[in-house]
């Protein structure tokens, strides 16, 4: 998408360098920026699906577990709104608080194996998709 933006800039008395420019052009400023958000968060699900294959695991995250991961959502968050369960409902049944839900998905507290396992039950999904 070319845009012609036509900027007009002058210098304001604190002798910045300002630049003034139409609310359409701003417009397509932004809608590029957003395209540029949506590019990033592509290339990184590409990036881990592509690293998943390498190490050759056969299970591979779902695009909405991957892209939920690529806007910084921990694993276990993404795969447990992918799921549509709220941390009440997991962490009752896993057999923990939610608080303590809530410090694995932070990363304020680690997972353990037998963690790994009851989460991979309570979510149905393969246990290496929790326990990383």
């Amino acid at each position: 998408m070319a845009t012609t933006i036509n900027l007009q800039t002058f210098t304001a008395p604190g002798g910045e360098e300002m630049v003034i420019l139409t609310r359409a052009e701003y417009d397509a400023l932004v809608d590029l920026a957003s395209d540029a958000e949506e590019d990033a968060a592509d290339a990184a699900i590409y990036a881990e699906r592509k690293a998943a294959l390498e190490r050759g695991d056969d299970s591979i995250l779902p695009v909405e577990v991957s892209a939920e991961i690529g806007r910084g959502a921990s694993r276990l968050k993404a795969i447990r709104k992918w799921r549509g369960k709220s941390q009440v409902e997991i962490a009752e049944a896993v057999g923990i608080a939610q608080s303590y839900l809530s410090s694995l998905e932070t990363g304020t507290r680690a997972m353990t194996d037998d963690l790994a396992d009851r989460f991979a039950v309570a979510l149905d999904v393969p246990k290496e998709w929790v326990a990383a």
